[in-house]
């Protein structure tokens, strides 16, 4: 009985922040992190937004997302082409997705409920949890590989650390240790809450750039040009070269799937709707294409330096290096593989720590938050040993792309459902609650439509994902997976919507032909109503918890 007593007492301490009057069910549903963001804390404007994608587009992925379609047999300019095409088409993708979570401050595991429902949400939200815990530790792995080169600037010796790890771990002593660093740095930044992080943002698009520019004009300046890949034509043609290109800028739009479908969480925190459209359409094709083209300058100057195209700027770096460089380069390697490590930083933690916080909260709302969540994902990015799936590219960037397909078919199932079957109605108070009335219930809480929309998505691409493994399909198989983006979220988003047609849910018969973005449940007494009502009875100390109350109780 001692025991018992102290774990539930242990158990208690553990919860984080919710409403005393909840029941055991609604536990499941609600915390500080998942209900409606409060306007003190909606302090991203448009500048915050273009800063947000300015610092994610300067990766080392990045830089290096052309070498696979050059080594295609594609021309520099046609895999730049590529690239502003891919980023292009996706941007409008991300802004759609992220308007429900402008409109009304909801994070993307609370937006999938409108879709998916109350209970039936808890898979792609698990999905989107599990790619960003991976993808936290394969960022970290990388990001490992930058402090190599920034301690190597300062200490050389440190490329001489004896090695004390087994052949199975991996690794080596050293490479792990940098890991290790990396890892350990990015800790306080996984401390800040999301509408503090943008400052991360605003610097690493100040200071990377710059480092970006340093980097592009110093390599010319060595190579005294910018190297034969820019003179290097073609080696495809035919339908073999459109289809080449076709593979390319699907592997950017596939890139950005995760993105695409985790967009409210940071568009929750906007300070206006508006925000999220204009900057985000702009910024994303612009600083993606402009950092590729200067991976594409640097490496071409590079096969000029060294007989031979190296496209990863940290093994350039590290290439700088070797056989006892001045100072004077050594402080330029320094200042830019700093600049990458905050890089990498930036990147892990906007596309990965926050994306598995918001998901990781709603999975266990009573016992984690979004920086416990960020915490957990650190937790798991170390114990899944990066390092090895990183070993075989190949079979990683498979995953990678059949994961994709997951995910776009969970974006097509949300997005027309807010654009298309909804028509912008919301009843934000029925996402917190197990009333059977409610519009999220659907059937016990799951909504069946979204799951045969969802699983048909991924069943069109099912061949041609065999045929990326080594397997012989039909052509058109392969075409069909190799714009698995499009055929997964086309197909999922039509027989989402033909089945609303056919069946609708509930509240269908409130939403008209008129497309009109509003609350429905806030109005004639509803959940505006009662966070003003419940504001006026509490001083400013008590105005988060008179939020929970709102929100929670059907």
């Amino acid at each position: 009985m001692t025991f018992s007593r102290s774990t539930k007492t242990l158990l208690r301490k553990l919860e984080v922040s919710h409403d005393e009057n909840l029941t055991y069910k609604e536990l499941f549903l609600s915390n500080d992190d998942l209900l409606p963001v409060p306007s003190h804390k909606r302090t991203w404007k448009a500048w915050n937004f273009i800063a947000f994608w300015v610092a994610d587009s300067f990766n080392i992925n990045t830089w290096m997302i052309v070498s696979s379609m050059v080594q295609l047999g594609l021309s520099w300019w046609q895999a730049w082409i590529c690239v502003w095409i891919g980023y292009s088409v996706v941007a409008p993708f991300i802004v759609l997705n992220a308007r429900p979570g402008a409109m009304h401050h909801i994070t993307f595991p609370v937006v999938a409920r409108t879709s998916f429902g109350l209970w039936g949400s808890l898979w792609p939200v698990f999905n989107r949890g599990v790619m960003a815990c991976i993808w936290y530790g394969v960022q970290a792995s990388i990001g490992g590989t930058c402090v190599l080169v920034m301690l190597r600037a300062m200490w050389p010796s440190v490329n001489n650390i004896p090695n004390h790890l087994p052949a199975s771990s991996g690794t080596t002593t050293r490479d792990f240790m940098c890991f290790f660093l990396f890892w350990l740095i990015s800790l306080p930044a996984i401390w800040f809450p999301i509408h503090k992080i943008r400052h991360l943002f605003t610097v690493k698009a100040a200071v990377v750039p710059v480092a970006g520019i340093t980097f592009f004009i110093w390599c010319i300046v060595k190579a005294h040009g910018v190297g034969p890949i820019i003179h290097q034509p073609s080696t495809l043609h035919g339908s073999q070269l459109g289809w080449n290109m076709v593979a390319s800028l699907m592997s950017c739009i596939s890139n950005m799937a995760t993105l695409v479908t985790n967009a409210p969480d940071f568009a929750s925190r906007a300070t206006y709707p508006s925000a999220t459209v204009w900057p985000q359409l702009i910024s994303v094709p612009l600083g993606f294409s402009i950092v590729s083209f200067i991976g594409i300058i640097v490496s071409s100057s590079s096969q000029t330096i060294y007989g031979e195209a190296i496209w990863s700027p940290i093994d350039l770096l590290g290439k700088f290096l070797d056989n006892d460089p001045s100072h004077a380069t050594r402080f330029g390697v320094w200042f830019i593989a700093a600049a990458f490590i905050i890089a990498q930083l930036g990147t892990n933690i906007s596309a990965n720590s926050i994306s598995a916080g918001c998901d990781l909260t709603a999975l266990f709302p009573q016992y984690i938050n979004i920086r416990r969540g960020g915490f957990i994902a650190a937790i798991v990015g170390i114990c899944m040993l990066p390092w090895n799936l990183l070993k075989s590219s190949n079979n990683f960037s498979s995953y990678l792309s059949a994961y994709s397909v997951f995910l776009s078919s969970i974006a097509g199932v949300m997005i027309s459902e807010y654009w298309l079957v909804r028509r912008g109605h919301y009843r934000v108070k029925d996402l917190y609650t197990l009333d059977k009335k409610g519009w999220y219930y659907y059937t016990y809480g799951i909504n069946f439509r979204a799951y045969a929309a969802y699983i048909s998505g991924i069943l069109i691409n099912v061949v041609g994902f065999a045929g990326a493994t080594g397997r012989t399909v039909p052509i058109a198989a392969t075409h069909i997976y190799q714009m698995s983006f499009f055929t997964g979220f086309g197909v999922s988003a039509l027989i989402y919507c033909l089945l609303n047609y056919f069946y609708p849910p509930r509240g269908s018969h409130l939403v008209g032909s008129k497309f009109e973005e509003r609350d429905v449940g806030a109005e004639g007494g509803g959940a505006e109503e009662d966070r003003e009502s419940a504001n006026e009875k509490t001083d400013e100390k008590e105005s988060e918890k008179a939020d929970v109350l709102v929100y929670t109780q059907a």
